[in-house]
Protein backbone atom coordinates (compact mmCIF):
# COMPACT_ATOMS: atom_id res chain seq x y z
CA UNK A 1 0.00 0.00 0.00
CA UNK A 2 1.43 3.35 -0.94
CA UNK A 3 0.42 6.33 1.40
CA UNK A 4 0.13 9.44 -0.81
CA UNK A 5 -1.40 12.93 -0.22
CA UNK A 6 -2.88 15.31 -2.55
CA UNK A 7 -2.44 19.26 -1.36
CA UNK A 8 -4.25 21.26 -4.28
CA UNK A 9 -7.01 24.12 -3.16
CA UNK A 10 -9.40 22.68 -6.45
CA UNK A 11 -11.33 20.16 -5.04
CA UNK A 12 -12.28 18.96 -8.77
CA UNK A 13 -8.41 18.89 -8.79
CA UNK A 14 -8.02 16.76 -6.49
CA UNK A 15 -11.21 14.19 -7.13
CA UNK A 16 -9.44 14.00 -10.78
CA UNK A 17 -5.80 13.02 -9.72
CA UNK A 18 -7.97 10.09 -6.65
CA UNK A 19 -9.85 9.10 -10.07
CA UNK A 20 -6.52 8.90 -11.90
CA UNK A 21 -5.23 6.97 -9.05
CA UNK A 22 -8.31 4.00 -9.21
CA UNK A 23 -7.89 3.86 -12.76
CA UNK A 24 -3.75 2.81 -12.21
CA UNK A 25 -4.84 0.09 -9.48
CA UNK A 26 -7.35 -1.13 -11.67
CA UNK A 27 -4.95 -1.58 -14.77
CA UNK A 28 -1.72 -2.20 -12.27
CA UNK A 29 -3.17 -3.55 -9.76
CA UNK A 30 -1.19 -1.10 -7.29
CA UNK A 31 -2.72 -0.08 -4.29
CA UNK A 32 -2.95 3.51 -3.04
CA UNK A 33 -4.32 5.30 0.50
CA UNK A 34 -5.19 8.89 -0.53
CA UNK A 35 -5.55 11.66 1.77
CA UNK A 36 -6.18 14.75 0.06
CA UNK A 37 -5.72 18.57 1.74
CA UNK A 38 -7.39 21.70 0.33
CA UNK A 39 -4.29 24.08 1.11
CA UNK A 40 -0.38 23.81 2.37
CA UNK A 41 -0.98 24.99 5.69
CA UNK A 42 -3.65 22.20 6.71
CA UNK A 43 -1.04 19.76 4.78
CA UNK A 44 1.51 20.86 7.06
CA UNK A 45 0.21 21.13 10.44
CA UNK A 46 -1.25 17.69 9.89
CA UNK A 47 1.83 16.27 8.35
CA UNK A 48 3.46 13.13 9.84
CA UNK A 49 6.47 11.60 8.06
CA UNK A 50 4.40 8.86 6.89
CA UNK A 51 3.72 9.45 3.26
CA UNK A 52 5.55 7.67 0.56
CA UNK A 53 4.62 10.37 -2.26
CA UNK A 54 3.42 13.46 -2.14
CA UNK A 55 1.45 15.59 -5.35
CA UNK A 56 0.98 19.55 -4.42
CA UNK A 57 0.33 22.19 -6.68
CA UNK A 58 2.03 25.49 -6.64
CA UNK A 59 -0.47 27.85 -6.98
CA UNK A 60 -2.11 27.91 -3.77
CA UNK A 61 -3.33 30.55 -1.46
CA UNK A 62 -1.99 31.95 1.97
CA UNK A 63 0.95 29.66 1.30
CA UNK A 64 2.34 28.68 -2.36
CA UNK A 65 3.76 25.20 -2.93
CA UNK A 66 7.44 26.10 -3.51
CA UNK A 67 7.32 27.63 0.52
CA UNK A 68 5.34 24.81 1.50
CA UNK A 69 7.83 22.26 0.21
CA UNK A 70 10.57 24.37 1.85
CA UNK A 71 8.71 23.20 5.14
CA UNK A 72 8.39 19.61 3.98
CA UNK A 73 11.98 19.35 3.38
CA UNK A 74 12.63 20.75 7.04
CA UNK A 75 10.25 17.86 8.67
CA UNK A 76 11.03 15.05 5.85
CA UNK A 77 13.94 15.00 3.23
CA UNK A 78 12.91 11.78 1.59
CA UNK A 79 9.56 11.97 0.96
CA UNK A 80 8.74 11.72 -2.89
CA UNK A 81 7.75 15.31 -4.02
CA UNK A 82 5.44 15.66 -7.21
CA UNK A 83 4.33 19.44 -8.36
CA UNK A 84 1.43 19.30 -10.11
CA UNK A 85 0.38 22.72 -11.55
CA UNK A 86 -0.23 25.05 -14.48
CA UNK A 87 2.78 26.80 -13.44
CA UNK A 88 4.96 24.99 -15.40
CA UNK A 89 7.95 28.41 -15.44
CA UNK A 90 8.07 28.32 -11.80
CA UNK A 91 8.51 23.81 -11.98
CA UNK A 92 12.31 24.46 -11.88
CA UNK A 93 12.50 25.81 -8.83
CA UNK A 94 11.56 22.35 -7.67
CA UNK A 95 15.02 21.55 -8.09
CA UNK A 96 15.75 23.85 -4.82
CA UNK A 97 13.26 21.72 -2.49
CA UNK A 98 14.57 18.05 -3.63
CA UNK A 99 11.37 17.87 -6.13
CA UNK A 100 11.54 14.45 -8.14
CA UNK A 101 9.06 15.63 -10.99
CA UNK A 102 6.36 18.02 -12.21
CA UNK A 103 3.27 17.53 -14.28
CA UNK A 104 1.83 20.00 -15.83
CA UNK A 105 -2.22 20.69 -16.07
CA UNK A 106 -4.41 20.29 -17.35
CA UNK A 107 -3.35 16.26 -16.46
CA UNK A 108 -3.91 13.44 -18.80
CA UNK A 109 -3.92 10.17 -17.80
CA UNK A 110 -1.26 9.07 -19.87
CA UNK A 111 0.99 11.85 -18.75
CA UNK A 112 0.02 11.19 -14.69
CA UNK A 113 0.73 7.57 -15.10
CA UNK A 114 3.78 7.57 -16.95
CA UNK A 115 4.97 10.32 -14.28
CA UNK A 116 3.43 7.76 -11.70
CA UNK A 117 5.42 5.16 -13.23
CA UNK A 118 8.64 6.45 -12.72
CA UNK A 119 7.35 8.02 -9.03
CA UNK A 120 6.80 4.21 -7.87
CA UNK A 121 10.34 2.96 -9.16
CA UNK A 122 11.79 5.09 -6.71
CA UNK A 123 9.55 4.89 -4.24
CA UNK A 124 10.07 1.13 -3.90
CA UNK A 125 13.70 1.06 -4.51
CA UNK A 126 13.94 2.90 -1.73
CA UNK A 127 11.25 0.57 0.65
CA UNK A 128 11.42 1.14 4.07
CA UNK A 129 13.06 -0.88 7.00
CA UNK A 130 12.06 -1.57 10.33
CA UNK A 131 15.00 -1.94 12.21
CA UNK A 132 14.35 -2.88 16.29
CA UNK A 133 16.78 -1.91 18.63
CA UNK A 134 17.35 -2.01 22.31
CA UNK A 135 17.36 1.09 24.09
CA UNK A 136 17.98 0.59 28.06
CA UNK A 137 15.13 -1.67 28.88
CA UNK A 138 12.91 -1.04 26.51
CA UNK A 139 12.70 -1.84 22.25
CA UNK A 140 12.77 1.51 20.16
CA UNK A 141 11.62 0.47 15.99
CA UNK A 142 13.47 3.20 14.13
CA UNK A 143 12.33 3.44 9.76
CA UNK A 144 15.16 2.93 7.53
CA UNK A 145 14.27 6.36 6.45
CA UNK A 146 14.86 8.21 9.19
CA UNK A 147 18.52 7.43 9.94
CA UNK A 148 20.81 9.45 8.14
CA UNK A 149 23.76 7.17 9.20
CA UNK A 150 25.50 4.60 11.69
CA UNK A 151 28.50 4.82 13.50
CA UNK A 152 31.13 2.74 15.21
CA UNK A 153 32.28 4.03 18.42
CA UNK A 154 34.17 1.66 20.73
CA UNK A 155 32.02 -1.22 21.26
CA UNK A 156 28.28 0.19 20.35
CA UNK A 157 26.84 0.99 17.17
CA UNK A 158 25.21 5.14 17.26
CA UNK A 159 22.15 5.48 14.71
CA UNK A 160 22.31 8.98 14.18
CA UNK A 161 18.12 9.47 12.75
CA UNK A 162 16.06 12.80 12.61
CA UNK A 163 14.60 11.44 16.12
CA UNK A 164 17.59 11.84 17.68
CA UNK A 165 21.03 9.26 18.51
CA UNK A 166 20.39 5.73 19.56
CA UNK A 167 23.22 3.67 21.22
CA UNK A 168 23.18 -0.34 20.58
CA UNK A 169 25.29 -3.63 20.49
CA UNK A 170 24.32 -4.61 17.19
CA UNK A 171 27.59 -4.81 14.46
CA UNK A 172 27.61 -2.70 11.23
CA UNK A 173 27.36 -5.76 9.11
CA UNK A 174 24.79 -7.13 10.52
CA UNK A 175 23.35 -3.48 9.73
CA UNK A 176 24.48 -3.18 6.11
CA UNK A 177 23.49 -6.69 5.25
CA UNK A 178 19.60 -5.64 6.26
CA UNK A 179 19.78 -2.70 4.58
CA UNK A 180 21.33 -4.20 1.50
CA UNK A 181 19.72 -2.16 -1.91
CA UNK A 182 18.18 0.61 0.11
CA UNK A 183 20.34 3.62 -0.48
CA UNK A 184 22.97 3.14 2.41
CA UNK A 185 26.69 2.94 1.68
CA UNK A 186 29.80 2.68 3.92
CA UNK A 187 32.00 5.32 3.59
CA UNK A 188 34.66 3.59 5.20
CA UNK A 189 34.81 0.63 8.20
CA UNK A 190 33.04 3.26 10.42
CA UNK A 191 30.15 4.77 9.02
CA UNK A 192 27.03 3.19 6.63
CA UNK A 193 25.40 6.26 5.21
CA UNK A 194 21.91 7.22 4.08
CA UNK A 195 22.59 8.46 0.52
CA UNK A 196 19.29 10.34 0.70
CA UNK A 197 21.11 12.84 3.48
CA UNK A 198 24.21 13.67 1.81
CA UNK A 199 24.70 17.10 0.71
CA UNK A 200 27.54 17.04 -1.23
CA UNK A 201 31.25 15.69 -1.12
CA UNK A 202 34.14 17.47 -0.94
CA UNK A 203 37.50 16.19 -1.07
CA UNK A 204 37.73 12.88 1.44
CA UNK A 205 34.30 14.23 3.26
CA UNK A 206 31.14 13.82 2.89
CA UNK A 207 28.11 16.30 4.30
CA UNK A 208 25.36 14.08 5.72
CA UNK A 209 22.71 16.42 6.63
CA UNK A 210 25.76 19.06 8.11
CA UNK A 211 28.01 15.86 9.11
CA UNK A 212 31.32 15.81 8.21
CA UNK A 213 32.73 11.81 7.53
CA UNK A 214 35.25 11.00 6.30
CA UNK A 215 35.65 9.04 3.21
CA UNK A 216 38.35 6.22 3.17
CA UNK A 217 40.76 6.22 0.14
CA UNK A 218 39.75 2.38 0.33
CA UNK A 219 36.24 3.04 0.43
CA UNK A 220 36.00 6.16 -1.85
CA UNK A 221 35.38 4.77 -5.27
CA UNK A 222 32.85 2.59 -4.36
CA UNK A 223 31.19 4.91 -2.32
CA UNK A 224 31.06 8.00 -5.11
CA UNK A 225 29.83 5.17 -7.95
CA UNK A 226 27.34 3.86 -5.72
CA UNK A 227 26.50 7.59 -4.77
CA UNK A 228 26.51 8.56 -8.18
CA UNK A 229 24.06 5.46 -9.13
CA UNK A 230 21.63 6.80 -6.74
CA UNK A 231 21.80 9.96 -7.73
CA UNK A 232 21.02 9.32 -11.27
CA UNK A 233 18.23 7.25 -10.40
CA UNK A 234 16.03 9.56 -9.34
CA UNK A 235 17.17 9.63 -5.64
CA UNK A 236 18.40 12.56 -3.76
Amino acid sequence: MINVAIVDDEKEMRDSLKGYFDEYTRVKGEKFRIFDYAGSIDFLNEYKANYDLVLMDIDMPNMNGIDAARRLRAADKSVTLVFVTNMAQFAVEGYEVNAFDYIVKPVSLYDFSMKLDRALERIKKESDVRIKINVGHTVKVLSSKSIKYAEVTGHKLVYHTTEGDFATTYTLRELEQKLANNGFCKCNNCYLVNLRYVNGVDGQCVDVDGNKLQISFSKRKEFMRTLNDYLGSGGG
